[in-house]
């Protein structure tokens, strides 16, 4: 298996590490098989030398029917462990995906979350390497050990045919060696390249609306396509160097088979060899070079997948899932949140000088029972807040503490089954609305998707679909409209009640009576004790709220009794600055008034 230089508690650390490590008496078992396979390829050699020079001389038919029954039984043996080395491959191929599927998924969610997501897939990467694994590439590499075995033996023959035998292994070297040198930077660019392509053709169907609405199809298409060019012709380059080393490097074996012969029939001449000895000197140079031959053959498959061997390495590095995490108790929904600082993304800082915030000193504390309206102008930090409050982002500075505890004290795949988020961009997952609803949990009972959706009145939506619960959305079906999909989403987060619940501009695709199940939801969810927090700019959607929270750049300019708030900003509002006025009392100009934001 190729290996990647990093520091060592690194390499311990990654899942990828450890799955190689549990695998190791695998790859030792295939390295065993390999050995066995390339000791029996000597049958041929070995059955031709005695055919030559025992049989044909002394003209013995037992002895050749006897020579050609052991050669028989060898090759069975030949045959059962080069099938049992390529199914031991194919299944270490399985095992690392069955072991990886899952962090390589999840880190791969985990990078969208980041702002800044990288073109790479680990899913894709470990794809590649489970058929790397089944490929004819790396048998080649287990048997490359074995090449100086058919050396030795050739020179064990006579010196003179060695020597010839050895000067075309190290030709066949050095042309592997500039293989690699040539064609590495290509095959790296083309990889990168193949990545940015998948990665705009995906968002491209996405925004597919925007794209055919706009006229955007042609110019889409174009870019894609120079893309996929750039790709395609770095790919080419490296596939064109490599195709000419493969080439040279069978007509070098082809040429020193034919160059042994004729060494070995002027050798025979000269009564220093045997007939037999030349055929077998022959078969054995060809097999000595073969290995080298198939891995230059093989070259563009071993590249890549050692680029996706590095890749899926750095993408698992940190990765220790939540195996550390104590299992704490279902949270009751106290939510406290105290002089949280959120900075601008690093890379964003190196272009334009110093982090900026995003948000500085947001402070507050919700009980069971709580309802929060967050509002402000656009680019106030109202989403960034609402990441934060589900642990999808972490504070540069302060704390989100549900229950007393830091999101990352919690196992993330528990606390998230007691959360119910509603972000501002709509997606939902292929599959039936009955799966996305549940959150695709096998365990979910009718009562309790039904249930959901009658809260955020989207049961009688679906019961006019044609399959109702079971419709299934994505595979290539309609897409549901933007208030459809908002209230199926919005089910989704109230699925099972959960205690702590965010919703982002819950009612920007919902109509009047969307409105009113909002708000029905919000009362009922406060009634069960869950703690819910809105970000709007819809004064309808903060109507079953106690408590209002007002932001404006990132900075919080009230918080308290939802009446008390819109008493102080209606206040403020009509004491604009203007002749013979001041400016308001805290400072907030119209960018803070509640209409405007919706």
């Amino acid at each position: 298996m190729m290996r990647h230089q990093s520091d060592p508690e690194k390499e311990a650390a990654n899942p990828l590490s450890r799955a190689v490590a549990r695998v190791r008496y695998a790859l030792w078992g295939v390295g065993a098989f390999s050995l066995a396979i390339n000791v029996l390829m000597l049958t041929g050699p070995v059955f031709m030398l005695q055919v030559y020079d025992r049989v044909l001389t002394s003209r013995s038919v037992p002895t050749l029917a006897a020579l050609f029954g052991l050669a028989v039984a060898l090759y069975i043996f030949f045959g059962v462990f080069e099938l049992l080395r390529t199914r031991v491959l194919s299944r270490v191929g399985y095992r690392l995906d069955e072991q990886l599927m899952q962090p390589a998924l999840q880190t791969w969610i985990a990078t969208q979350l980041t702002g800044r997501p990288s073109s790479a897939r680990p899913t894709n990467d470990l794809s590649a390497l489970r058929m790397f694994m089944s490929s004819q590439g790396l048998p080649a590499l287990f048997d490359l050990p074995w090449v100086p075995l058919y050396l030795g033996i050739v020179f064990l023959l006579h010196v003179q045919l060695g020597l010839l035998a050895l000067g075309g292994a190290v030709v066949v070297v050095i042309l592997a060696v500039a293989n690699e040198l040539t064609t590495r930077k290509s095959m790296n660019d083309a990889g990168l390249l193949e990545n940015k392509e998948t990665q705009f053709a995906d968002q491209s169907l996405r925004s597919s609306e925007a794209i055919v609405s706009m006229g955007m199809t042609a110019n889409v298409v174009q870019h894609w396509g120079d893309l996929r060019n750039a790709a395609k012709q770095r790919a080419q380059d490296a596939g064109d160097r490599s195709e000419w080393f493969a080439a040279s490097s069978k007509a070098v074996r082809m040429l020193l088979q034919s160059a042994l012969l004729g060494l070995g029939g002027y050798l025979a001449i000269m009564g220093k060899i045997s007939p037999g000895t030349i055929v077998a000197a022959s078969i054995l140079a060809g097999r000595a070079l073969s290995p080298i031959d198939q891995a230059i053959g093989n070259w563009r498959n071993i590249l890549r997948a050692r680029q996706a061997y590095v890749r899926l390495w750095h993408a698992l590095v940190g990765y220790t899932g939540d195996q550390t995490k104590t299992d704490l108790p279902k949270p009751q929904g106290r939510l406290d949140v105290q002089k949280v600082i959120k900075l601008t993304d690093m890379a964003d800082a190196a272009k334009g000088g110093a982090r900026r915030p995003i948000l500085h000193g947001v402070t507050f504390s919700l009980k069971a029972g709580d309802a929060l309206g967050v509002i402000g102008p656009s680019g106030a930090g109202k989403s960034t807040l609402a990441r934060m409050l589900v642990g999808l982002t972490m504070p540069d500075q302060g704390s989100v503490r549900l229950d007393g505890a830091t999101f990352d004290q919690w196992d993330s795949n528990a606390v998230g089954r007691h959360i119910g988020y509603l972000p501002q961009h709509l997606e939902l997952l292929p599959g039936s609305l009955k799966q996305n609803i549940a959150r695709f949990d096998p365990g979910a009972t009718d009562d309790e998707v039904i249930a959901a959706a009658r809260l955020a009145g989207a049961h009688d939506l679906i019961l006019k679909m044609p399959e109702g619960y079971a419709t299934e959305i994505g595979f290539g079906r309609p897409p549901l409209s933007g208030g459809q999909a908002q209230r199926v989403c919005l089910a989704r987060a109230l699925f099972r009640l959960p205690p702590l619940v965010v919703l982002d501009e819950p009612s920007s695709n919902l109509d009047v009576d969307g409105d009113l199940a909002l708000t029905h939801a919000i009362m009922r969810l406060r009634k069960a004790g869950s703690v819910v927090i809105v970000m709007t700019h819809r004064p309808g959607a903060i109507q079953a709220a106690n408590l209002i929270l007002m932001i404006s750049d990132g900075r919080q300019v009230e918080f308290g009794e939802k009446n008390e708030v819109l008493r102080k900003v209606t206040r403020n509002k009509g004491r604009r600055p203007g002749p013979g006025n001041s400016k308001p009392e805290n400072g907030n100009d119209d960018s803070t008034d509640p209409d405007s934001d919706g």
